[in-house]
């Protein structure tokens, strides 16, 4: 049975995709190449099949759809304001996205904490040697009950519990030392989720940055759904530009197999990426 020029049976994510004309010409509307609702139905299907404590109903729930981060990259000179962020979020409607509530996402920067030690009946401040200088902590929106540690450095990520930074706090390991709040709207727009936030202290208004998400439902594969999200991209670039706006959307490309991650998006993938995104974020904004 055919729904849509689309075979209900073909299988969700790349082939529905390759069932339809690849997006090329500049004045084509999103909507002519997003997928049917058929691959939402299918993964429905998939989820309903099992129960919800069953092994195989934890290892879908487990399996996050592919997502690129992208942070905002002004003009030399050209300075943040909220104007951006609220034309960002306009090219998101007028793509037809609908508003589908707030989000917010926690990264703490911590330094270890220095022991005191007597040397010459002075108390001096030691660091042990082989305690690294910086860590970070990602608190995830979609994964409340998670915390993410990742030392960028050592390319290492690791997922515990919510109440790791309290156990880091009483152990008197590590402090933090800044926490920044990415914050926002999401949207829907078919098959994709697009997050726009903008990156404040915590307990400031201060803008310090602008980002976005875009999540591809269907695939959990980041070399399948690669082609797609490039075509996301492209079309939300030539969008945004019709605002003259002064600066872009820059995508960088995260080397997850040096953090010992596969293929199969996690949401490990998605702290690396926070740390990146960040530090590329800064940099932009100090130039």
């Amino acid at each position: 049975m055919q729904e849509g020029g689309v075979d209900q049976k073909t299988k969700r994510g790349e082939k529905c995709w390759a069932t339809r004309p690849k997006y090329r010409a500049k004045k084509e509307s999103l909507s002519t190449i997003l997928p049917s609702p058929a691959a939402r139905t299918a993964a429905q299907q998939d989820t309903a099949a099992f129960p919800p404590t069953s092994p195989a109903f934890d290892r879908l729930a487990a399996m996050p759809p592919a997502k690129w981060l992208m942070h905002w990259h002004p003009n030399p000179g050209a300075t943040l304001n909220s104007q951006i962020l609220a034309e960002a979020c306009g090219c998101a409607e007028s793509l037809g996205g609908t508003k589908d509530g707030r989000w917010k996402t926690s990264i703490f920067f911590y330094r270890p904490i220095a022991r005191e030690t007597a040397a010459s009946g002075a108390q001096q401040q030691q660091q042990a040697p082989d305690v690294p200088r910086e860590l970070f902590g990602v608190a995830l929106h979609e994964r409340p009950g998670l915390y993410f540690s990742i030392l960028r450095n050592q390319r290492i990520v690791l997922q515990t519990d919510a109440a790791f930074p309290q156990v880091m706090e009483k152990l008197q390991s590590y402090k933090a030392r800044v926490t920044l709040n990415f914050e926002g709207f999401q949207y829907q727009l078919g098959d994709f989720y697009l997050r726009i936030a903008k990156c404040v202290p915590n307990n400031s208004e201060t803008l310090r940055g602008i980002m976005m998400e875009v999540e591809y439902c269907p695939l959990s594969s980041i070399e399948k759904s690669r082609a797609i999200m490039l075509d996301f991209f492209d079309i939300w670039q030539e969008t945004l530009a019709k605002k003259s706006l002064p600066g872009r959307f820059i995508h960088v490309e995260s080397n997850f197999s040096e953090f010992g991650l596969s293929d199969q998006y996690s949401y490990q993938h998605t702290a690396v990426q926070y740390a990146i995104c960040l530090q590329q974020l800064m940099a932009s904004v100090r130039q």
